[in-house]
């Protein structure tokens, strides 16, 4: 319970700042470290995904057509989107 003054209206709580934990608080090569740990550890597993020339084709074939609102480029009407 806040504690009150004189005038019986409640003091406001003072909240600590927040200190970073986990992957925050690394150096950034020290989580670089880490994440080379588990991509190795994936593909001795193999459990991680290899993209194929042609894979890698059409990613790039579809991230060229993707709409990119945040640049500020003309949107088509919603009547057009799905043509």
């Amino acid at each position: 319970m806040p504690s009150q003054n004189s005038d019986n209206t409640p003091e406001p709580t003072i909240i600590p700042p927040r200190k970073p934990r986990g992957f925050a608080a690394m150096s950034p090569d020290k989580v670089r470290e880490i994440a080379s740990k588990g991509g190795k550890a994936a593909h001795v597993a193999g459990t991680a995904h290899q993209f194929t020339s042609d894979e890698a084709k059409a990613a790039g074939v579809k991230g060229g057509k993707a709409p990119h609102r945040t640049r500020g480029g003309r949107r088509k009407p919603d009547a057009e989107v799905g043509q």
